[in-house]
């Protein structure tokens, strides 16, 4: 039985979303040890995707399962109309199973995705989707100058080496300051990092007027929907782990991943410690009182060794799966 009728009978159309979707994935289960400045660095995150996106968008993320304060960040941010499309997921999915969702499921005919420790300088969305509409074979394209291994690029290197408007560049193509600059991010010391860096070599693709360097980031990247769908679905027994598969898939399915040689986006990690907001950029940062509060004894390799290992085994105990 109905006692009336559905009102949303007499709406004559409904919103139509944006050509290009952003998309972000978090994950935040706690706000302490390695997690204690995530949701600081989620601020900066989304504050400069607020702030410096060029390009009509809908932004839509994916909540892995974080903890109530991170919730309560994001449903806040959203009933203020700057997040489109919030999914909250009650159990951690893994970054692959996530990943299929979006894919499968944003409205936008682009989606350009990011982890959520990814700061964006003014003009990121436009540059990187030029790149990304300039040769039509491309998969994805992250904003920045990055290192990757060739062996997820080959149908890159094919396509340079049967196109006669296009050449590949091979050497120490990649600055120091630039290497240094993303690897310190993800945790890396210093000397074994320029070890690293002088036994390898760049390679460049260089395209008309245009120079990219060969390979991508899982993350940040910019892509088309219906080439990111060719790669579904994307195993997720791990939270983390299983990303290489896209590579992989968009490579044997004969499309290129290139990275800008220009910095439109950063990584951060899980602080915001070093972090200058670019060459021209500093973010505000609104720190709380735990991320500000700076502890010698933590500073002390030993301790942060010790202390680290404390964190992964409670981690490990108390979230999985």
């Amino acid at each position: 039985m109905r006692v009336g009728q559905n009102p949303a009978k007499s709406i004559e159309q409904v919103a139509k979303p944006a050509n290009i979707t952003v998309a972000i994935v978090t994950y935040i289960p706690y706000l302490g040890g390695y997690y204690a400045e995530s949701l600081d660095v989620l601020r900066v995150c989304l504050k400069s995707l607020w702030e410096n996106t060029d390009l009509p968008y809908d932004l839509l993320v994916f909540d892995n399962a974080s903890c109530p304060e991170v919730r309560l960040f994001l449903s806040d941010a959203q009933q203020q109309g700057k997040i489109q499309f919030l999914l909250s997921s009650d159990r951690n999915i893994g970054k692959g199973g996530a990943w299929n969702l979006i894919f499968g499921g944003a409205p936008g005919k682009i989606i350009a995705y990011a982890d959520s420790d990814i700061y964006f300088y003014p003009g990121w969305l436009s540059a990187q989707v030029q790149a990304l509409e300039s040769i039509p074979e491309v998969g994805m394209v992250t904003g920045m100058p990055l290192w990757s291994p060739l062996e997820f690029s080959s149908s890159t290197i094919r396509w340079a080496e049967s196109n006669p408007d296009a050449h590949l560049e091979q050497g120490q193509l990649l600055p120091w300051e630039d290497y240094w600059r993303h690897l310190r991010s993800l945790g890396y010391d210093e000397e074994s990092s320029r070890g690293y860096y002088a036994s390898h070599e760049y390679t460049c693709l260089h395209y008309r007027d245009q120079k990219y360097f060969v390979g991508a980031g899982h993350f940040q990247f910019v892509a088309r929907r219906e080439v990111l769908q060719s790669a579904l679905p994307i195993p997720s027994e791990r939270p983390m782990g299983q990303v290489r598969s896209l590579d992989i898939a968009l490579d044997q399915n004969g499309y290129l991943r290139l990275s800008t040689p220009q910095w439109w986006v950063q990584h951060l990690g899980n602080t915001l410690q070093g972090f200058d907001g670019g060459p021209s950029q500093q973010p505000v940062v609104e720190k709380n009182s735990r991320s500000a509060r700076k502890s010698s004894f933590w500073s002390w390799k030993p301790a942060h060794r010790l202390l680290t290992w404390l964190n992964d085994r409670t981690f490990k105990i108390l979230y999985r799966s």
